[in-house]
């Protein structure tokens, strides 16, 4: 038996290969101007902040990219909501925007073939719902900000939390 060549692992890290999508789905996108990649490559600081300008940030950015080779930091300083931002700001809109409380947030499809449609209504109403139970259960805000300063980069803090809330409602 021969041993193969083992490459490091900076091989797999090259791919040459392109996969265009169809012009149909090119028809059907919400931005089909190729001027927008030449945009994202020359200025990609100005594009990336452009976009973020149309997220709510409860607090703004000071930079937007701290970049120490391997690490990136993308809009230091910012502090952003992300249930705002995925769902409560589609159920009441800023002015000027629609409403999308009646369109689908999640669309899920199980193995033998069940679905289940979430509107970002129903969604909103069920992140309330275990914000309630949580709170029941003594996880105050004060609590849970304590927590993910302590443990902001632990994975376990996210895993703990919610491996207690599942232990405590089997009892």
């Amino acid at each position: 038996m021969t041993t193969a060549h083992n490459p490091s692992i900076e091989v797999f890290l090259k791919e040459g290969r392109n996969f265009p999508p169809s012009k149909e789905f090119q028809s059907k996108a919400n931005i089909n101007d190729p001027a927008i990649y030449e945009k994202a490559t020359s200025a990609s600081e100005s594009y990336w902040a452009d976009w973020a300008k149309e997220l709510d940030w409860t607090q703004p950015w000071e930079k937007v990219l701290e970049w120490v080779p391997p690490h990136a930091k993308w809009f230091v300083g910012g502090k952003i909501n992300a249930c705002t931002n995925c769902v409560d700001r589609h159920v009441f809109p800023r002015e000027g925007k629609p409403s999308r409380r009646n369109k689908a947030a999640i669309i899920w499809e199980g193995e033998p073939g069940d679905t289940r449609t979430l509107t970002y209504w129903d969604l909103y109403r069920e992140v309330n719902r275990f914000a309630n139970v949580l709170k029941k259960n003594g996880i105050t805000k004060t609590w849970y900000q304590h927590k993910s300063i302590v443990s902001s980069r632990n994975y376990q803090a996210w895993h703990g939390v919610f491996a207690w809330c599942c232990e405590r409602f089997k009892t």
